[in-house]
């Protein structure tokens, strides 16, 4: 094919460029699907995307017990939230 490379560089770029169309034509089709697919809400059955919140009774070393000025401050601080 090339005159100036060895055949086990000719081989390499073959098996490159096939690999590269392979995976053009699966990313192509991995987004067509997902384009063109629109599953109904509550059809998907694997594992949920979030995970779910725990309760507050969890772990020990998830929640911190604040004294009363570090609670009126937070209350402060959330105050200023603005809620649009």
């Amino acid at each position: 094919m090339f005159p100036s490379i060895s055949l086990a560089q000719e081989i390499g770029l073959a098996v490159l460029l096939v690999a590269a169309l392979v995976w053009v034509l699966g990313l192509g089709h991995m987004l067509w699907d997902s384009r063109f697919h629109h599953p109904e809400p509550d059809a998907y059955e694997g594992l949920p995307v979030i995970p779910s919140q725990r309760t507050a009774a969890g772990h020990p070393m998830e929640s911190v017990e604040l004294t009363q000025a570090e609670q009126e401050a937070f209350a402060g601080l959330v105050r200023t939230i603005p809620l649009h």
